[in-house]
């Protein structure tokens, strides 16, 4: 492994991307290699140590299904009954039976609405139960992949209920301790440690703003976690067989790196298994997860076969384009490494005209509200009333995205019919919304 050109190929990267601070770590073979370069925030001169903590966003949610899995492991919690069992105030509508599973929560395929805009709620119990009784379900759980925060903190309150623990006690305790490593909190009670600044990065302007996290305390087990890339790494040994065997059984483990039923995450991965994403490289299949807190960007990569784990996290809100790129100069260098590209999803054939009248109208998903406009040949998606970018329609249904600010071709989603052949639902950024046909938009 060519550490000199690694380094190099990250202090161009990060120039280029403007991010302030940046760290990179892997695990190849019998040893662990980390760098880090810039600073923790601009303008204060604090270095990015190797063990400064950068909130890391989403890839808390592979946290918390590690813990999961641990309860599972020890016989605490099981994959497929019912949380009901578990939490009976929890209970569904008639309509789904009950059938909603801890596997449902931690694939995304629970058929839960993505958040609540606006809640009310100081707990993870309370909040749970008010996006059960007052959200509409998108579909019955086990039928569809659509990421959810809500079933995050769904599993977050059954690790509470099964430990006896509150999530930030049964983390530290239950999973982080035994790894040997530090909890660091964004949000959450008592202390929650220092962490690296976030930043917004416009790069056409030239500006770079220290940003604060805005996640709320009940949003904990979806995003509160803040590590290093070295700490990513020791995540991924546990998660990769190679270490810490004693805490998952290797049964159990397989499980959670196997894809999931009906979690076809088109935009986002390959695959979704339990709190992992799926990422081919030709015949392998690596596992992982990506994380945007409040201007940062990070990223975990772990083949399961040959233990390797890559993990980079940056402090700036270009670190997802940096990371995309490093892909590609890495396999360069000698180090392929699973990720996903969403262009290879979409036919160049053009829509038709019909298809794409099909197309506009009113989604939704919980509360948020999603309108497709036809303005002559061209539609656009707005979220909650604002510009999310034009939608490219081709053959299919799929579609890329062109960023309403960059003006760049950065995601595709696509539109699921039923079994009539309607538009009844799209799909973009791993989320499902649904026609809402009570607000149907005139074309």
């Amino acid at each position: 492994m060519d550490t000199v050109r690694i380094y190099s190929e990250l202090v161009r990267l990060a120039g280029d991307a403007a991010v302030p601070g940046a760290q990179f770590a892997v695990h190849n073979g019998a040893e662990i290699w980390t760098c880090q370069l810039g600073v923790e925030e601009r303008g204060d001169g604090r270095l990015l140590t190797e063990e400064s903590k950068i909130p890391i966003g989403s890839i808390s949610k592979t946290f918390t299904a590690a813990l999961a899995m641990v309860l599972v492991s020890d016989g605490d919690l099981e994959l497929d009954a019912p949380i009901a069992e578990y939490l009976p105030e929890l209970r569904r509508k008639a309509q789904d039976d009950g059938r909603l599973t801890l596997r449902h929560l931690l694939s995304h395929t629970g058929g839960l609405p993505s958040d609540r805009e606006h809640p009310g709620a100081s707990t993870l119990r309370r909040h749970a139960l008010d996006a059960f009784r007052e959200l509409d379900p998108l579909d019955r759980p086990g039928r569809a992949f659509s990421y959810s925060n809500i079933g995050y903190v769904i599993a977050g309150h059954l690790i509470e209920v099964a430990t006896g623990m509150s999530w930030w006690e049964a983390m530290e305790i239950v999973l982080l301790k035994p790894l040997g490593l530090s909890p660091t909190f964004v949000v959450g009670p008592g202390p929650r440690g220092r962490t690296a600044t976030g930043h917004s990065v416009n790069r056409a302007l030239g500006r770079v703003r220290p940003v604060r996290q805005s996640l709320a305390p009940i949003d904990a087990p979806a995003g509160a976690i803040a590590a290093s890339a070295a700490d990513l790494v020791v995540l991924g040994r546990l998660l990769a067989g190679a270490e810490y065997q004693d805490l998952i059984r290797p049964e159990v483990l397989e499980q959670m790196r196997t894809p999931a039923p009906h979690a076809e995450p088109f935009g986002v991965a390959d695959g979704w298994a339990l709190g992992l994403a799926l990422y081919r490289d030709g015949d392998r299949r690596w596992v992982g997860h990506d994380g945007t807190a409040d201007g940062t960007s990070c990223h975990l990569r772990i083949d399961p076969t040959s233990g390797t784990v890559v993990a980079l996290t940056t402090n700036g809100s270009t670190g997802f384009p940096m990371w995309h790129e490093l892909v590609i100069r890495l396999r360069e260098l000698g180090l392929p490494i699973g990720d996903y590209h969403a262009v290879r999803e979409v036919n160049a054939q053009p829509a038709t005209h019909s298809e794409e009248s099909r197309c506009a109208g009113w989604y939704r998903n919980g509360e948020m509200d999603y309108e497709v406009r036809r303005s002559g040949t061209d539609l656009s998606l707005t979220v909650d009333g604002e510009l999310y970018g034009d939608l490219i329609l081709h053959a299919g249904f799929v579609f890329a995205v062109r960023n309403a600010e960059t003006g760049e071709i950065d995601q595709t989603g696509r539109f699921l019919r039923d079994r009539n052949g309607q538009v009844e639902w799209i799909q973009v950024g791993g989320r499902l919304a649904r026609r809402h046909h009570r607000a149907q938009h005139v074309a």
